[in-house]
């Protein structure tokens, strides 16, 4: 008789059947012999929508089922690191490695190093789970990995994790970020700062502001939590 372990999944959505779907999912992909019915369900949180936005917090639920552990799907992360690589890069390869395996990701991972900036891209057919609801998830991952090789290197690289074309379309959005903020600073004549960002996102957002007549920028704070400040230009 095979020995049967239960599984647990964590997932989290605008609703609790959002969350509860986000799990079904998720172990459907590892599990693809599962039984939905067998699935039980505890509600971690309700979520809250906010006002505008502002407080929003998902709904979580803790989805469990007994196995059989030689159905599951293996989590495949395809990543052959090359001989002249940088210890940089080879810790920054080692992490999202790991990162993968836990999040049972599957995925080809590349890493490239150029400018003292090293980026991992992550390909693959479902990388919902990597990049998260609005890319809170690949955002964190990125936020910590600057943050623990700022204290482990002395001339740290900046590290930039990407999947899917995801910080692409974060460039858009810091576009439109920097817009807003122009549109903030001339109607209150106050400076407005903005969240801590790498330094590629901040000259991502400083090359925006520039481009517009009348605004400057600075970056202020120390590194991993130096952020942009966006303000009036009265050509002092």
């Amino acid at each position: 008789m095979t020995a049967h372990e239960r599984v647990e999944v964590e997932t989290s959505g605008e609703t609790v059947g959002e969350a509860r779907w986000a799990a079904l999912h998720e172990l459907e992909r590892r599990f693809p012999a599962l039984q939905r019915d067998a699935v039980q369900f505890v509600v971690l949180s309700e979520g809250e929508r906010g006002l505008l936005g502002v407080g929003y917090q998902p709904a979580r639920v803790l989805a469990s089922v007994e196995v059989d552990p030689s159905a599951a799907e293996p989590v495949v992360v395809r990543a052959v690191a090359p001989v002249d690589e940088s210890p940089a890069a080879a810790w920054v390869r080692d992490l999202l490695t790991r990162v993968l395996a836990a999040l049972a990701t599957d995925g080809d991972l590349e890493i490239i190093e150029r400018d003292g900036v090293v980026t991992g891209t992550v390909t693959g057919p479902d990388l919902g789970l990597l990049i998260g609801k609005h890319g809170q998830t690949i955002d964190a991952i990125q936020y910590l990995a600057n943050a623990i090789m700022h204290r482990r290197e002395q001339q740290p690289a900046e590290v930039v994790v990407d999947a899917e074309g995801y910080r692409k379309r974060r460039e858009r959005t810091l576009h439109e970020v920097a817009v807003k903020a122009t549109a903030e600073a001339a109607s209150t004549g106050r400076d407005v700062a903005l969240e801590p960002m790498t330094s590629v996102e901040r000259k991502i957002v400083h090359t925006k502001v520039q481009s517009m007549a009348g605004f400057a920028t600075a970056s202020e704070g120390a590194e991993p939590n130096r952020y942009v400040v966006v303000r009036l230009d009265h050509g002092d």
